[in-house]
């Protein structure tokens, strides 16, 4: 499992975003307080934003050492800003590498991913079955070894040909989770699949599992922390009565105008 935080609003420094808050990233690494799998989140840290006045495309800082021991992470967090922040502190699933390639957040053209949460058995279970489904465009696209990174190559797939929206990455996203659980019930194996995915413009984010709770997701529109933004994190990193929990089997999706909205994930369970 890992904790992950998403802002859209009025640009900050990235040290506004992951270390300033008093239950930050930084300590969410060491002392998390929701996680449902694992202890610590020490197994390397990302970090995305966008500068679109330079480029489209996302910028992406990633480190394989637990995020409060990167020495050019303060420096770096106190003179970039942007008014989209994903980041990430990853607790590394059994058997999977602690490798650059393998930390999130991923990028592809203009779109930022993070997952938090996992397959059960990935390897032996989904990992085929996603990489029978994609395009070659995505399949080649997977660089690392992560359920994370396959999840996200599925997600491009269903969103192939439609440019990236509210409506358009919900929808994808929607797509994505039901392949995932129809493949995980005819396996007999657990799903969880919190992710967030942004295009600079506007973001998704999703909590669901396919048995059990999901883990822990929360909003909160224009906080005190954050005035005229909207933040979505693993844990609250700031205490605010504007921290509403995300329903289980949903997406919620945002915009930097404002707009936000909540879609139901429809899922057929047996048993």
């Amino acid at each position: 499992m890992c904790r992950f935080i998403t802002y859209l609003g009025p640009p900050v420094t990235l040290a506004r975003v992951v270390s300033e808050p008093e239950h930050s990233l930084i300590v969410q690494s060491y002392q998390p307080v929701e996680m449902t799998s694992g202890t610590v989140n020490v197994d390397g840290f990302g970090v995305g934003w966008y500068n679109r006045a330079v480029d489209p495309t996302p910028c992406v800082y990633t480190n394989i050492c637990p995020i409060w021991s990167d020495r050019n992470l303060p420096g770096l967090s106190k003179h970039v800003a942007s008014d989209c922040i994903f980041a990430n502190v990853r607790s590394a699933t059994p058997g999977q590498a602690v490798d650059q390639s393998n930390c999130q957040p991923f990028a592809y053209r203009r779109l930022l991913f993070m997952h938090n949460g996992y397959i059960e058995n990935f390897r032996a279970t989904l990992m085929r079955p996603i990489r029978d489904a994609l395009h070659d465009e995505y399949y080649t696209t997977i660089g690392g070894s992560t359920d994370s990174e396959h999840i996200f190559a599925l997600f491009l797939h269903n969103l192939h040909g439609r440019a990236a929206s509210v409506d358009t990455m919900t929808t994808a996203l929607t797509e994505t989770i039901q392949q995932l659980s129809a493949w995980a019930e005819d396996r007999r194996v657990r799903v969880a699949v919190n992710v967030a995915i942004t295009d600079g413009d506007c973001v998704v984010a999703s909590r669901f599992a396919n048995t059990g709770p999901a883990p822990s997701l929360y909003h909160a529109r224009t906080p005190t922390f954050f005035p005229r933004a909207t933040v979505v994190a693993s844990e609250p990193p700031f205490a605010d009565p504007q921290w509403q929990p995300v329903e289980e089997d949903t997406i919620i999706g945002f915009t930097n105008q404002g707009d936000f909205q909540q879609t139901r994930i429809s899922i057929t369970r047996n048993g």
